[in-house]
């Protein structure tokens, strides 16, 4: 073997890994060097990831944590297989949420928006914003996000901003955008329209109650959770085909309290067996009212404003709408009208997302886009493979939802957000302005209304590169690589985006992958939230634990479409691992661990080495397919369990048996040594950048991990014989070491012993490893066989001859297993007295049966224990 050259003086570690010390100035170098800085005149392949952008008014949450873990892994390990990485960070302005926190602020002050006016208030929130927005982005950086913080955008920068009037006034001219009167969601506390995304649907508990209207036999009785609505009703509808109610098609009906006479119309949305089978028509305060309405050409009748309050009908004028509701039906109960009520009724209410309000159906001129186009060519880009959702399962739940879209209400009545372009003028024209449109003159005024915050951030994959511009950035990032999101913004952002993208630029996707993680919940699997109190800061854990621990800890349950349920413990076992890892390469640099040289020829080295190695390189190509298949939780495993069980477990304790030999096989053991860990590092690198980074350039003198390579599977034929060969001296030391626990010796107390048949299970060369990984020394003339044990293997059985004479005070253990088979006896007389007992088993709970029969069979097995240690100790 040649002679290894003289290894490099590195610098030492400290005994101990302290994140707090590490983490910030590690990643300001990152930063300062520009690695996360995407070069477009690149002619690598590219990578591009836009971040999910987070609300101005944000903070990071464990949500943001683990998406930004699973987005940091993805663009690292492209990073280090030689691709033009992109990962574009930004903001989103959060309109109704950014509004309502600065609304809320202003009347601390005692002021409200409408006394400083438009201008000045939206001049206040983007002082809000400088000051208390992009918290966010500063967390990032704590997490170790990689991110081109060259490129960070915000949804209403200028750049950003021409993006949306320039799409605007496309689908406008398209005649994809459209001003019309319809139902819309409305919340009266935020003052705005809501698209259907931004309702929440519970069950609530309310009442059914069923009215009769009109008189004799020409009356019919309907049923209704929302009394204080009859007084807008202009028709009661049936179902055609209902027996009950045909000879009242086409008649007229009284609706009580209000003295006018509605129609009575056949309508197949009616269900026959809700309530009475017949329904009261209020077409300006329920969609589906509204739908039957536009159908038989009803007149709709607005009976509440903006804030729900009654707008007129004599004595519930004023009434707030919860207020009119007990009134309306006890002014009915009065008049004899109540034919029946139930309560409580649960039954699906619709509430503010942002503001828990209950909302309020409401008819109102909106601005809507016509999405039947678009969600077509954003069913077919999945379909047709454009664009793959992970898990697979979940994309039926995206055609689902994509298949039956309704057009999308985009104007909210807000101050903060994108101003719609549209302006009206003499002799009611209007037109829509586009970015290098000058404005009309004087007698031209502009729509009130902002754009929904979806829609801005429905653009974000391009209008991020520069788009309308054709940029170079558009050029060399666009399609992206993958999005990465909770499933639950499914449909609010991907929908959108995806029926964006594939408009503006020419049917080319917005994203060729899309990985759609679960949610995080505690450690019950109840979802996280400020009202149950068991929310965590992820802020807090990367306090105590460093930023690889947290980020560990939620790569390890981020499998694809599935929920997270996390703990504190989970964390500090993630700690305890780094931890491993940090004293595993110390050990390893302080035996002189090394990598300034190639690894050995195969046939020169041991059977430990090839086992290793041939793990190491199964790894690698197992770490490489789940990644892309976006299994982090698999890979996470795959890393832990070979460095935790295999080499730090085994390798390194055979590494230190090797070395101790000293000479060439010494040697080759510390290039081994350095190999793997040099290899485990890097694939380690894109889940817990800080402690990697530090290990590895201590460890190879490199400049960092960020731009190292990655590592690549050999491929090579796996050494059988060495792994058998392994694996039988596992299973031996291990038999061994329990053995040793069962007759009471201490972890390091040395006894002498025998290995017989070593040779005919082909573990002779392994003998020198098991004797020091037992604590075994070698047999002198006064050797007496005490204990002996037989552990079978494949090929055979091993024998194990130990001498425990005055290893162990035979007397006093022999007083001391009496003493516990004592106490396993009585156990087990009183477990057996009750299931003996008829009348403990024919009353007793079946769980509590269960258990004594549980408590039964382990003071058996401890019975069994006892008996079998005793007849293995020396006669005294």
């Amino acid at each position: 073997m040649t002679e290894t050259p003289t290894t490099p003086q590195r610098p030492e570690l400290p005994p101990a890994w302290n994140p707090a010390e590490v983490e910030a100035g590690l990643y300001e170098r990152w930063v300062e060097r520009g690695y996360f800085t995407a070069d477009a005149s690149s002619d690598k392949p590219p990578f591009t990831i836009v971040l999910p952008p987070p609300n101005v008014n944000g903070s990071l949450h464990m949500g943001h944590a683990l998406n930004h873990s699973v987005m940091d892994a993805l663009t690292r390990r492209r990073r280090m297989q030689g691709f033009e990485v992109l990962w574009l960070p930004g903001t989103d302005h959060a309109g109704i949420a950014t509004q309502t926190a600065v609304e809320r602020a202003l009347a601390g002050e005692g002021m409200s928006r409408h006394d400083l006016g438009r201008e000045k208030f939206v001049e206040r929130v983007w002082q809000w914003r400088e000051e208390v927005g992009g918290k966010i982005l500063g967390q990032m950086r704590r997490l170790g996000d990689g991110v081109d913080w060259d490129r960070v955008r915000f949804t209403m920068d200028e750049g950003l901003s021409r993006t949306v009037q320039t799409i605007f006034k496309k689908l406008f001219d398209d005649g994809l955008i459209y001003r019309a009167e319809r139902i819309i969601n409305w919340c009266p506390r935020c003052q705005t329209a809501l698209s259907d995304i931004e309702v929440d649907h519970s069950d609530d508990d309310g009442e059914l109650v069923s009215i009769r209207y009109g008189e004799g036999e020409n009356s019919i009785v309907v049923a209704t959770t929302r009394a204080e609505t009859m007084l807008g009703d202009t028709a009661v509808a049936v179902h055609p085909e209902d027996e009950r109610y045909k000879h009242l098609i086409g008649t007229e009906v009284e609706v009580p309290l209000t003295g006018r006479f509605v129609p009575i119309v056949a309508d197949e949305h009616v269900d026959p067996k809700f309530g009475t089978g017949a329904v009261k028509v209020t077409p300006a305060h329920d969609p589906n009212d509204f739908e039957i309405g536009q159908r038989h050409d009803l007149p709709a009748l607005t009976i509440m404003d903006g804030r729900g309050n009654i707008t007129a009908h004599g004595p519930f004028e004023g009434l707030d709408r919860f207020e009119a509701r007990p009134a309306v039906v006890a002014a009915l109960r009065e008049q004899g009208r109540i034919v029946a009520e139930k309560r409580p009724y649960t039954h699906a209410v619709g509430h503010c997302s942002r503001c828990d309000t209950v909302i309020e159906p409401r008819l109102s001129m909106q601005w809507w886009v016509k999405v039947e186009p678009l969600a077509r060519e954003a069913a077919a880009a999945v379909r047709d493979g454009r664009t793959t959702i992970h898990p697979p399962e979940l994309a039926k739940r995206y055609f689902d939802w994509v298949d039956n879209l309704n057009d999308w209400c985009i104007s909210r009545q807000l101050w903060w957000g994108h101003r719609i372009p549209v302006w009206y003028g003499p002799n009611d024209k209007v037109i829509c302005v586009g970015p290098d449109d000058e404005p009309p003159g004087e007698g031209w005024v502009q729509d009130e209304d902002v754009l929904d915050t979806w829609f801005s951030s429905g653009l974000w994959p391009f209008s991020t590169l520069g788009w309308p511009t054709p940029t170079s950035d558009l050029a060399k990032f666009y399609p992206t690589s993958v999005l990465s999101t909770g499933y639950d913004i499914l449909f609010f952002w991907v929908v959108r985006m995806m029926m964006f993208g594939l408009y503006a630029m020419d049917g080319k996707q917005p994203f060729d992958h899309v990985f759609l993680h679960g949610l995080i919940r505690d450690q019950y699997g109840k979802k996280m939230s400020k009202s149950r109190g068991n929310g965590i800061d992820p802020l807090d854990w990367m306090d105590t634990y460093g930023a690889d621990a947290t980020r560990f800890t939620l790569l390890r349950g981020a499998n694809p479409g599935s929920d997270l349920a996390i703990a504190e413990e989970w964390a500090a076992g993630s700690r305890n691992f780094t931890t491993k890892l940090w004293n595993a390469t110390r050990f390893a640099l302080g035996n002189g661990a090394n990598v300034d040289a190639p690894l050995p020829a195969r046939e020169a080295l041991t059977d430990a080495d090839r086992w290793i190695l041939d793990l190491l390189d199964q790894l690698v190509s197992d770490v490489d397919g789940q990644f892309e298949q976006f299994q982090f939780g698999k890979l996470a495993e795959a890393l832990y369990h070979f460095t935790w069980d295999e080499f730090c477990d085994w390798y390194l304790e055979l590494a230190k048996v090797q070395i101790a030999e000293g000479g060439e096989r010494a040697d080759s053991t510390r290039l081994v040594l350095g190999h793997v860990l040099d290899v485990l590092l890097r694939l380690l690198h894109p889940l817990t950048p800080f402690v990697t980074e530090t290990l590895w350039t201590t460890l190879t003198g490199g400049e960092s991990l960020v731009i190292a390579e990655w590592p690549r599977a050999t491929g090579g034929e796996r050494d059988e014989v060495a792994a058998q060969r392994i694996e039988g001296l596992k299973k031996l030391v291990t038999e061994i070491r329990r053995f040793r626990s069962d007759q009471g010796l201490k972890p390091a107390q040395k006894v002498a012993g025998k290995v017989r048949g070593a040779c005919c299970v082909d573990l002779i060369d392994q003998v020198p490893a098991v004797r020091s990984l037992t604590r075994m020394t070698e047999p002198d003339d006064a050797f007496q066989v005490t204990v002996s044990l037989e552990v079978g293997l494949p090929k055979g059985t091993v024998k194990v001859e130990l001498d425990l004479s005055g290893a162990i005070d035979v007397a006093a253990e022999r007083k001391r297993l009496a003493k516990d088979l004592a106490v396993a006896e009585k156990e087990r007389a009183q477990c057996e007295g009750k299931l003996n007992n008829p009348a403990f088993t024919d009353k007793a709970p079946a769980e509590v049966v269960e258990k004594i029969k549980g408590r039964l069979a382990a003071a058996n097995a401890e019975i069994e224990r006892i008996h079998a240690r005793l007849e293995t100790l020396p006669q005294s």
